[in-house]
């Protein structure tokens, strides 16, 4: 029997119905390759914009030279022909840095405070202020707020005679970073220093005072540190503290000095400031070479379990002068030291603060 095509038409369409398929249109409604095997429908990419274009997804990483030793005397002879992979310590020392530059939303008050005096807490603020000052690109500015014969505006050269008494008899006028700025000296490493007046008596820069100097000065940087008297009643460190979002504590090495230390994040967990303590920092101070009869090891583990962390600074012959202090002049593992310091109070950046009122 012969059959028209006519009589076919319920099982074959018209040509004009018929559409021809592709291999991409078959692998689309299939979901096969071709060759053995299931993949699934690519995503269909989001929509780009002109906001793409950021060095980090369109330029190729360059990886650094070493920055010492003798991986970079190789590069630097060889021209960069030969290039030696960074050391453990290098390539540390870059997490460390970081570290030191993440972002802060706003602006973050950093205190250092002790509750002896003499134990380089002031020079421990001034070159954690000169390390974070050295790798980030936002305003830092270390205020000393102490009126008993601070030392923080001699250890480096002063550009302004201005002083934070100055600074808050003319606060009212002070409208604008360019203001504020005549009031500070200004470091290399670009850090801001507005020194104390130790011509004011011990009480006269009240709790208040402290306070509206740091509310000041929030407008116009991104990290402010604090340099306080030594302990915790007097008025001007219970202004720093109700001021702080974060600490560091200061201590020596000496078994006296560590418990005096200790004694102060007990106060402040009995006081209200437990917040504090336990995000503090605790720096053991002119760490000397060699074993003594303070097993440090112990001291350093009771902060440790204490608060967010505990780092060693070694002794340095630049900073017993008493003159500017300078992290160029510092021997290598001091410097890594105060870089390591600056990391872990950094790493408090991150997380939401309570300021008090």
């Amino acid at each position: 029997m012969t059959l028209e095509r006519g009589d076919l038409r319920t099982f074959w369409p018209n040509e004009e119905d018929l559409v021809p398929i592709t291999p991409a249109a078959r692998t689309a409604a299939t979901g096969s390759n071709g060759g053995g095997g299931m993949r699934p429908r690519p995503a269909r990419p989001s929509r780009l914009t002109a906001a793409d274009f950021t060095p980090e997804r369109m330029l190729r990483t360059k990886a650094r030279p070493p920055a010492d030793g003798w991986r970079h005397t190789v590069n630097v002879a060889t021209g960069g022909m030969v290039a030696v992979g960074p050391s453990a310590a290098e390539r540390r020392r870059r997490e460390l840095i970081a570290q030191v530059t993440t972002p802060i939303m706003g602006c973050r008050r950093v205190a250092f405070v002790s509750r002896k005096g003499g134990v380089g807490k002031t020079t421990t603020c001034l070159l954690v202020g000169h390390t974070f000052a050295s790798h980030r690109g936002d305003r830092i500015v270390a205020l000393y707020a102490n009126p008993d014969a601070g030392t923080l505006g001699y250890r480096l050269r002063r550009e302004s005679g201005e002083t934070i008494a100055t600074l808050l008899h003319d606060r009212a006028a002070l409208a604008t970073y360019a203001d504020v700025r005549a009031y500070s000296s200004q470091a290399e490493s670009r850090l801001e220093v507005i020194a104390g007046d130790d011509r004011l008596d011990a009480d006269a820069l009240e709790r208040a005072a402290v306070r509206d100097a740091v509310a000041l000065l929030e407008h116009h940087y991104n990290l402010v540190c604090l340099d306080t008297p030594a302990g915790v009643l007097s008025p001007a460190a219970q202004g720093v503290l109700d001021a702080a979002d974060q600490l560091v504590l200061v201590s020596p090495t000496g078994l006296d000095g560590a418990r005096a230390a200790s004694s102060t994040l007990d106060w402040l967990e009995e006081h209200g400031y437990a917040d504090l303590a336990e995000s503090a920092v605790t720096a053991l101070n002119c760490v000397r070479a060699g074993r003594g009869h303070v097993d440090l090891d112990r001291i350093e583990a009771h902060f440790a379990s204490r608060c967010r962390a505990c780092v060693r600074i070694p002794c340095d012959p630049h900073l017993e002068t008493g003159t500017e202090a300078e992290l160029g002049a510092l021997r290598p593992g001091t410097r890594e030291a105060v870089l390591e310091l600056a990391a872990a109070v950094a790493g408090g950046f991150a997380e939401p603060v309570q300021r008090r009122s």
